[in-house]
């Protein structure tokens, strides 16, 4: 069975705009898109049940149902050869919405992103959920049309990190390249890594030229056998010197996508939660947000 793109539906513009890209992304994938809907019933007590036995409102399950109904026309209408479910599911919208995705291909939100106005962050939502999901976690804001063709294929962009290069992260970035037959700019970025070593020698002991030289001869190590395994992949490496999330987020200017990756292990007095790079991405890149977990 084929496991199926995921992607929450409410009422808002950014979950608009999620369904869409969720709707291009199964197409291009060939796998089914599932809509889910989450929501946390308010009880009351009803008049012709035994006194503590509750159940949810008539308005509150015609909502849930309005909800999918409109999500799920709009993305036939745009995508009439996908096959499309729907579903809603009961809970708190984070824990509901992770149980849901949990073996999807790829599980898509809506974001905020951050806004000019402090403290408008990406939704608590999207933030517990990318921080949490066990599957590649999608986060889409308001604009990223999929309804037009575009002209030309926009620029994916992966986050590679070189202390700790990932399959999980790096496949889906060439995955997504390939699929949409767009350019792949691989970006890392490296710092004065006192505490980093490399295979058997040490990249910090080396002076600032040359250790520059020698993180991209690693970067171009990772990607080598990443690129015969995607021929048709258009490669583009840079490797910066300073903090990755600046770099990443000028990159992601005019991008369809950003790929980045999340540790699956739990900080001790945080427990899950998205890395600091992560974190910036998710919050301030204008286009779409891949975060893949793994160990």
């Amino acid at each position: 069975m084929l496991r199926a793109v995921v992607v929450g539906v409410d009422e808002s513009t950014e979950s608009r705009a999620a369904a869409q890209w969720a709707g291009r992304e199964a197409t291009l994938r060939e796998r089914p898109l599932r809509l889910v809907h989450a929501w946390s019933w308010s009880p009351h007590l009803a008049s012709d049940v035994p006194a503590g036995v509750f159940e949810a409102s008539a308005a509150q399950r015609e909502r849930a149902r309005s909800t999918l109904g409109a999500a799920e026309t709009r993305v036939r209408a745009a995508f009439p050869a996908l096959s499309v479910t729907a579903e809603a599911v009961e809970g708190p919208a984070s824990s509901a919405l992770i149980r849901a995705g949990g073996q999807a291909e790829v599980l898509v939100l809506g974001s905020r992103g951050l806004g000019v106005i402090g403290g408008a962050v990406a939704g608590s939502v999207a933030q517990h959920v990318a921080a949490a999901a066990t599957v590649p976690v999608v986060l889409v804001r308001p604009g990223t049309s999929t309804e037009q063709p575009r002209t030309a294929p926009e620029d994916v962009v992966l986050g590679l990190d070189l202390a700790d290069p990932c399959d999980e992260v790096i496949a889906f970035g060439f995955t997504a390249a390939a699929l949409r037959g767009a350019p792949l700019r691989v970006v890392s970025a490296w710092r004065d890594p006192a505490f980093y070593t490399l295979g058997p020698g040490e990249v910090a002991l080396a002076e600032g030229p040359q250790r520059a030289a020698e993180w991209q001869s690693f970067q171009q190590a990772v990607l080598e056998s990443w690129r015969g395994k995607f021929p048709g992949v258009e490669v583009s490496p840079a490797v910066v010197e300073g903090r990755a999330a600046r770099p990443l987020l000028d990159a992601a200017q005019g991008a369809g996508l950003v790929v980045v990756g999340r540790r699956i292990r739990e900080a001790p007095a945080l427990g899950r939660h998205n890395g600091p790079v992560t974190h910036a991405v998710m919050h301030h890149a204008a286009c779409p947000v891949a975060i893949v977990p793994h160990a």
